[in-house]
C-alpha cells in the first residue's frame, strides 16, 4: 500500500467530502486501512463512519466491496457519493437483471470506486463468486453494522455469518467492520466470527453532545406526543413503539391530528416498506411511527427528534436508535416514555427457547434498560459508562441536568405510601396504591379500602409526583416491587423503620424540566435566509431526484446562513462543501445570499470562519479579520474602554460585546485578567476540572454561585478551552 501523507490526507477530504477536520479516530482509521491493516471501528451514530471507508476508496486503484444490511440505506450512501461527484453503485434484488449486468461491467472497467452489496450475495462456499470478485480487484472490503454478526449483539443476522469466508478466500485484502454500539463481548465476537486474526482496535466517543435526552412518565403520551410535534412542524422524527399494532394505531391518531406521519415495521411486504423509507428520505412524511426494524437503513441527517412510546429491550438498541436525530450536529431530542408495565411485558420476550445463555444474556441487558430509565443522574454520563467511557457527572443537556433539583424531607409522604401499601395486605400494584392515596372514585378501588385512613391522604401530590417517590423508595431498598406480571409492593424492613418513625427520609424532587438562558456562541444566523436557502436546495434535488440532504445538509445551510459567505472560495470553507459541490451548486446559493445580504444591507461575516486545511483553501484566516466587528470591539478594549462603555458607543449589548471578547480569550490579543481576576479564573478552572463541564455556563454559575457573571464564565470557559488544547 503506497503511503500517503496527513497533509494529503485533510486535502482529499476537503476535496471529496467538503470538511475541514477530520472526527474521532478517522485519521488513524484510514491511515490504518490504508497500510493494509484490518480494522474493527466502534464509533457513534452520526460520528463518520462511513467516511473511515470511502475515503480509503476513492485514494486506491480498484474499487471498495462495501456489505450493507439494507437496500434503502445502501441507496443513501449511493446518492450521496454521487452528489459529491464519486462514482459508486450497488447490486440488489431491486434491480432488472440488465441493470445489474451494467453495474458489474461498469465496475470491471474500473469506472466504479465502492460498489454496495447485500451480505445474502456471498455464497460461504462458491470458488467462482471469489473469481469474479478478483476481476473487480478490490482495494477493501467494509463491512457496515458489523455488530449484526454477532448473537451477543442486539441486532444478529444470520446471513452476516457467512462474512468470514472473505478472510479465507482473499486473505490479503484489508477488512474494515464498523458498528456504532457493541460491547467488549461483542466486539471481541465480531473479531472471532469474521477471522480477523489480528484488527486494530479504535472505540471513538460515544458521546452525543448535540442530542438532549428526556426520560418522561408514560402517561397520556399520545398527546404530549402530538403537542411536541405541532410545536416543530417542520421538523422530521422517529417513533419508536414495541409492536406492528401500535405503529400503526399511534400513526393513525397522529394523522387524525393533522400531523403528516406514517407506519413502518416488518409486517408490511418490501415493496410497501420501501416506499415509505423513500417518501421518508423525500420528507414527504414529517414522522415516521415503526419498529426497531425502521432506522438502518435511514441514513437523513436532519431529523431532529427520536421518541420511543415504548422502552427498548437494550441499551445498545436504544443508543443507537436516539442516535438517528441529529446526525448533522445539530441540536436534537430523544425522548422515552417510561413505564415499569413496559419492562414486564418485555421480560416474556426475553426468553429464548432451549438456549438459557441468550436468556440470561437477554434478561440483563433489559435489566440495564430499566436500570437507566430510573436512574437519578445525568443521563448522558450513565450511557457513556455503559460503553466503558468515563465522564463528568454534569452534562448541561439532559432532563436531569437541565431539571430544577431540590432536597426535602420526604419522611411524611413515604410514610403515607408505605402505610397504603401495609393496610391493603401488600396485594397491589403501584398504581393502584396511587389512586387509592389520591382518593380516586375508580371502580377498581375496593370498598373496603375507602374506609382506611390512608384512603385519599395524599391527594396533595399529583399521580407524577407520587410515581417519583415511590421509584426513589424501591432504588433506596424501602420498597421492594415484585418481579412477576403483577409487580405487588411490600414494605421492606428498611420501610418500617420510616413507617415506625425510627428513621427520616430526605428525596430530591424533580421540578419542571426550564430551558436555560445560553449565551450566544459567536454570529447567529439569518432564519429568513435560511428558509431562503432551504427552496433553492429542495428545486436542485427536485431536478435530480434526490432527498434535500443529498445536495447539502442542514448544517451546512446553517453555516451558509451564518456566515454570508460572497464567493466560490468562500463556499468552500462551509462545511459539506468539497470542491465538486461548491463548483456544482455554489453559484446558486451565492445568489440568494447576495440579494438577501443587498436587502438587509448585511455583510459577509466569514471572517468568523475558521479555515479549512492551509493546503487545499488557501489565503482564509482563522481569526476574526481586521475590522470586523470582535476586532473593534477588541481595539476599543484594549484602548482603555470598559465593556459598558464599548456597549453604549457601539449600540449593543454588554452580552454581545462580552462574546466578541470571549472569541479572544487564550490569545495573545487579550490580557484575560483585566476580565477575570486571576484568583476567580483559578475558581473557575477548578470547576472545570471537578465537573468536566467544558461546553455550558449555566452549570457552572450554579455550583460557583450568583456572584459569578455570566459574561466572566463565559470569557474563563473559552479561555480554558483555548489554552487546553480543547478549542
Amino acid at each position: 500500500m503506497a503511503h500517503i501523507s496527513t497533509d494529503k490526507l485533510h486535502q482529499a477530504l476537503a476535496h471529496f467530502f467538503g470538511y475541514n477536520g477530520f472526527r474521532h479516530a478517522q485519521l488513524d482509521i484510514i491511515q490504518s486501512v490504508l497500510n493494509g491493516e484490518d480494522v474493527l471501528a466502534i464509533m457513534p451514530t452520526g460520528g463518520g463512519k462511513s467516511i473511515c471507508y470511502q475515503l480509503p476508496a476513492v485514494l486506491q486503484p480498484g474499487l471498495a466491496i462495501v456489505i450493507s444490511p439494507l437496500i434503502a440505506l445502501m441507496k443513501d450512501q449511493v446518492d450521496g457519493l454521487r452528489a459529491n461527484g464519486i462514482p459508486a453503485a450497488y447490486l440488489n434484488s431491486t434491480q432488472s437483471q440488465e441493470e445489474q449486468q451494467s453495474v458489474i461491467r461498469a465496475a470491471r472497467s474500473g469506472d466504479i470506486k465502492l460498489l454496495y452489496i447485500a451480505p445474502e450475495r456471498i455464497p460461504a462456499n462458491a470458488a467462482p463468486f471469489f473469481d469474479f470478485l478478483r476481476t473487480l480487484r478490490p482495494s477493501l472490503f467494509a463491512i457496515d453494522e458489523a455488530h449484526c454478526i454477532s448473537s451477543w449483539g442486539h441486532d444478529f443476522r444470520p446471513e452476516y455469518l457467512k462474512l468470514s469466508v472473505l478472510k479465507r478466500e482473499m486473505p490479503e485484502i484489508p477488512i474494515i467492520a464498523l458498528t456504532a454500539s457493541a460491547d467488549k463481548v461483542t466486539q471481541n465476537d465480531i473479531v472471532a466470527r469474521l477471522e480477523l486474526p489480528a484488527p486494530k482496535l479504535y472505540l471513538s466517543s460515544f458521546n452525543r453532545p448535540n442530542i438532549r435526552y428526556h426520560i418522561l412518565p408514560k402517561k397520556e403520551v399520545l398527546g404530549h406526543i402530538v403537542e411536541y410535534i405541532r410545536q416543530r412542524p417542520d421538523d422530521s422524527g422517529i417513533i419508536y413503539a414495541l409492536s406492528r399494532a401500535s405503529t400503526e394505531n399511534i400513526a393513525a391518531k397522529l394523522r387524525a391530528s393533522g400531523i403528516n406521519a406514517a407506519y413502518y415495521h416488518a409486517g408490511m411486504d418490501s415493496r410497501e416498506r420501501a416506499q415509505v423509507q423513500e417518501a421518508f428520505r423525500l420528507d414527504e412524511y414529517n414522522v415516521i411511527v415503526a419498529t426497531i426494524a425502521f432506522g438502518m437503513g435511514i441514513d437523513k441527517p436532519n431529523v431532529r427528534f427520536v421518541i420511543h412510546h415504548d422502552v427498548s429491550k437494550n441499551i445498545e438498541g436504544y443508543y443507537q436508535e436516539t442516535g438517528r436525530a441529529g446526525r448533522d450536529g445539530l441540536p436534537s431530542e430523544a425522548i422515552l416514555f417510561y413505564s415499569p408495565a413496559d419492562i414486564i411485558k418485555l421480560k416474556k420476550f426475553a426468553i429464548t427457547e432451549d438456549d438459557p445463555q441468550q436468556s440470561a444474556i437477554s434478561r440483563r441487558k433489559l435489566q440495564q434498560m430499566q436500570d437507566y430509565c430510573t436512574h437519578e443522574g445525568c443521563r448522558r454520563q450513565f450511557l457513556l459508562t455503559y460503553f466503558g467511557e468515563h465522564t463528568g457527572a454534569y452534562c448541561g443537556n439532559c432532563d436531569y441536568c437541565l431539571g430544577s433539583l431540590e432536597e426535602r424531607d420526604a419522611t411524611e409522604d413515604a410514610q403515607k405510601l408505605l402505610s397504603a401499601v401495609v393496610r391493603t395486605g401488600e396485594r397491589y400494584g403501584l398504581n393502584y396504591i396511587i389512586d387509592l392515596l389520591r382518593g380516586s372514585s375508580s371502580a377498581r378501588i375496593q370498598p373496603e379500602h375507602t374506609e382506611l385512613k390512608t384512603w385519599g391522604i395524599g391527594r396533595n401530590l399529583k399521580k407524577d409526583e407520587w410515581q417519583w417517590i415511590a421509584q426513589q423508595l424501591i432504588n433506596g431498598g424501602y420498597l421492594h416491587r415484585t418481579d412477576d406480571q403483577f409487580a405487588t409492593l411490600r414494605a421492606t424492613d428498611k420501610g418500617w423503620s420510616i413507617l415506625k418513625r425510627a428513621a427520616r427520609l430526605t428525596l430530591v424532587v424533580r421540578k419542571e424540566v426550564r430551558e436555560q438562558p445560553l449565551l450566544a456562541e459567536g454570529p447567529q444566523h439569518e432564519p429568513r435566509l435560511l428558509q431562503q436557502l432551504k427552496a433553492v436546495r429542495h428545486k436542485m434535488a427536485q431536478e435530480e431526484h434526490v432527498p434535500d440532504y443529498a445536495i447539502v445538509a442542514d448544517n451546512s445551510l446553517m453555516e451558509l446562513a451564518t456566515y454570508l459567505p460572497v464567493s466560490i472560495d468562500d463556499i468552500k470553507n462551509i462545511a459539506g462543501f468539497g470542491d465538486y459541490k461548491a463548483a456544482r451548486y455554489g453559484k446558486d446559493f451565492l445568489h440568494a445570499i447576495d440579494m438577501y445580504m443587498e436587502i438587509n444591507h448585511l455583510e459577509s461575516r466569514m471572517h468568523f470562519k475558521k479555515a479549512k486545511p492551509a493546503s487545499a483553501r488557501r489565503d482564509k484566516p482563522e481569526r476574526p479579520a481586521k475590522g470586523g466587528t470582535a476586532e473593534t470591539t477588541l481595539q476599543m478594549f484594549n484602548d482603555g474602554m470598559s465593556v459598558a462603555e464599548i456597549a453604549a458607543q457601539r449600540g449593543l449589548s454588554p452580552i454581545t460585546i462580552e462574546g466578541h471578547l470571549a472569541s479572544w480569550a487564550g490569545t495573545d490579543r487579550l490580557d484575560i485578567h483585566k476580565l477575570v481576576s486571576p484568583a476567580r479564573l483559578t475558581a473557575i478552572i477548578d470547576t472545570i476540572h471537578t465537573t468536566g463541564q467544558t461546553t455550558a455556563v449555566k452549570p457552572l454559575r450554579d455550583i460557583l454561585g450568583d456572584s459569578y457573571e455570566y459574561g466572566e464564565l463565559k470569557i474563563a470557559l473559552e479561555y480554558y478551552r483555548r489554552t487546553q488544547g480543547n478549542s
